[in-house]
């Protein structure tokens, strides 16, 4: 069938809000594979983006189009559409516009939703719009239906937390409660190895990507490249990085480099400087010395504080009164206001200090302010020159820089400070040598949880996209059927990581430490048993929600230190509501989208 010219406009519009939804999954769904290793220390935000990037990527091309085929295909059948391409190409594009919208005004608020169960029911709510509600797949439909769908809202949760606790307590047993638990940590770190490289390797094999051909290969076939891959990279840690370690945290030779690694089982022979006393490993606390130093030690008492994201509202200069009302006699408090003020303060004084681009588009904003009247007064005209190119900096790098610490464990002072430091009070802290240990495993099993996204998320964008496409391409509703092309699953995955790298600060900062006190022994746990849900939902083609598998590990790990007390109940809470809300808003803004759009009045 011919190619339908006529809707031109509307796969246009459609594309647009595919990248828009892949944005918004990366700029929401970040924290999901990476606010666990970022929190914990283990990497760095700029490390994470570039890890992120690539096993999104690797992740969404390897498995990502069977999820895809859920979303696209197992909530309204095809048969629905009656063979009418057009009318399909519209409902897709309407649940990408709900959805993909949705999710943006709540990362905008850091709001922490599921981008899966955004699409799916946005996907529902069109289906009703358009083929009524009896046509919708409301039941198991085979595992691809809205019941088993939304069955995973209440078992991902719990499934993860079970296998991110046992993991965990595994840990705890084997390394935390020993008397030499260094020594532990390091002899056992290979079997951790195994686990991750086994689970990521058996979830690119078994039954992966149609476009590759792997499910055709014979089990046995499976069984040994998965079980070589994970023994051959368990082999290779107890070679090189147990000796590494072993030198580094026991011998603690201060003269070791990341290069001698390759030394291998010759570093167990490799004399320790004389004078070496002290493992020289990070300080892997949530909350530093140095940084509540730098708190106690801000003392200017005028301080001009840019209100809002430096990247899209102008400085908004005020003076802090830290001093009080002298004729009272009274020092008089700060406000939470002003304590969140000075908070942001000291972190764009941080920035402005910085001699890239981004310290210079911070002193450009900070020493340009508006002036008095409209935005069009000629003044004002002439300093919004000097302020827009920096602003398009900031809004390109000011997530990079983001202090997610700090952001995560609240300002002292406030409400949500004092929270989080009762909840960090009840976890045990474990030295900063069996946490080394376990920051390099972090790596590995931040990796795979990354590589599980990009498998499981990318389908939310890529199905409806690939509808859309398809149905314009050749004006056939049954093409739709057909397996997701390869090209459509890298432009999203690269959207992913474009939302990861611009916006996923702000809702980083409300996971990780905002919920239970990380560190990389904690937070390994966290991402393997949320990659380990992720990946068994994912080969048996169930689109499950990311956000709720790591939320999920986070808890089971947390109430592992001993108490419920070590969990942040209020933010569990937060998230909660936001996941249920999401279903009824979502559904109703893309029916709503359709109805109107599919039964406008127009002139015959």
């Amino acid at each position: 069938m011919p190619r339908l010219q006529q809707y031109d406009y509307i796969f246009a519009i459609g594309t647009l809000f595919a990248m828009l939804d892949a944005y918004n999954n990366g700029a929401n769904d970040v924290a999901n594979s990476w606010a666990t290793s970022v929190s914990s220390r283990s990497v760095s935000y700029r490390q994470a983006m570039i890890l992120g990037t690539i096993f999104e990527m690797v992740g969404a091309i390897a498995v990502g189009a069977r999820t895809a085929d859920t979303i696209k295909n197992g909530i309204i059948p095809n048969s629905a559409f009656r063979g009418d391409a057009g009318v399909q190409l519209l409902a897709f594009t309407c649940a990408l516009a709900a959805a993909s919208s949705w999710v943006m005004w709540c990362t905008r608020h850091s709001a922490h939703v599921s981008s899966t169960y955004s699409l799916v029911s946005a996907v529902a709510g069109v289906g009703v719009a358009t083929v009524g509600a009896s046509k919708v797949q409301w039941g198991w439909n085979g595992g691809k239906g809205l019941g088993a769908i939304f069955a995973g809202l209440g078992m991902a949760p719990a499934i993860s937390a079970a296998f991110g606790a046992i993991i965990f307590m595994l840990i705890k047993l084997v390394v935390h409660v020993r008397r030499n638990p260094v020594r532990w940590a390091v002899w056992s770190s290979p079997f951790f190895f195994l686990v991750a490289a086994t689970i990521c390797t058996l979830s690119i094999v078994y039954k992966g990507s149609p476009s590759l051909g792997l499910a055709k290969k014979p089990k046995w076939y499976i069984v040994s490249v998965t079980l070589g891959t994970g023994g051959g990279v368990c082999l290779l840690s107890a070679l090189f990085f147990v000796p590494f370690v072993h030198a580094k945290v026991i011998k603690k030779d201060y003269t070791l480099r990341w290069y001698h690694v390759f030394l291998g089982p010759a570093l167990f022979s490799r004399p320790a400087p004389p004078d070496s006393d002290k493992a020289v490993v990070p300080n892997y606390a949530v909350v530093q010395e140095d940084e509540e130093e730098e708190k106690r030690n801000y003392e200017n008492p005028e301080t001009k504080v840019d209100i809002g994201s430096p990247a899209m509202t102008p400085a908004t200069p005020f003076t802090l009164n830290k001093g009080g009302d002298q004729s009272s006699g009274e020092s008089q408090q700060p406000s939470y206001k002003e304590l969140m003020a000075q908070s942001e303060a000291r972190f764009h004084a941080r920035l402005r200090e910085h001699r890239g681009p981004l310290g210079w588009a911070m002193r450009t904003l900070h020493e340009n302010p508006l002036g008095a009247g409209q935005i069009y007064e000629l003044k004002n005209m002439k300093i919004l020159a000097k302020r827009i190119p920096a602003m398009i900096v900031c809004g390109a790098l000011y997530g990079v820089n983001y202090d997610i610490h700090a952001a995560q464990s609240g300002v002292h002072g406030t409400p949500e400070g004092e929270r989080m430091a009762a909840v960090y009070a009840h976890a045990p802290k474990y030295p900063n040598e069996v946490e080394h240990t376990y920051s390099f495993i972090q790596v590995l099993t931040a990796c795979t949880a990354s590589f599980a996204h990009g498998a499981n998320d990318i389908g939310n964008s890529v199905g409806p996209w690939a509808v859309i496409y398809s149905a314009w391409n050749t004006g056939d509703a049954a093409q739709s059927k057909l397996p997701v092309p390869v090209w459509q699953l890298a432009v999203l995955s690269g959207m992913i990581s474009i939302g990861l790298i611009t916006y996923g600060y702000n809702i980083m900062k409300v996971m990780g430490n905002k919920i239970t006190y990380h560190s990389p022994s904690r937070g390994c746990s966290m991402e393997m048993g949320a990659a380990l849900t992720v990946l068994i939902f994912s080969q048996y083609s169930l689109p499950v929600s990311t956000s709720m598998c790591i939320t999920g590990a986070t808890v089971g790990v947390g109430l592992c230190n001993g108490t419920w007390r070590a969990v942040n109940w209020q933010r569990v809470g937060l998230l909660l509501l936001a996941w249920i809300m999401t279903i009824p808003i979502a559904g109703t803004l893309g029916g709503c989208l359709m109805g109107i759009l599919l039964n406008t009045p127009h002139f015959s």
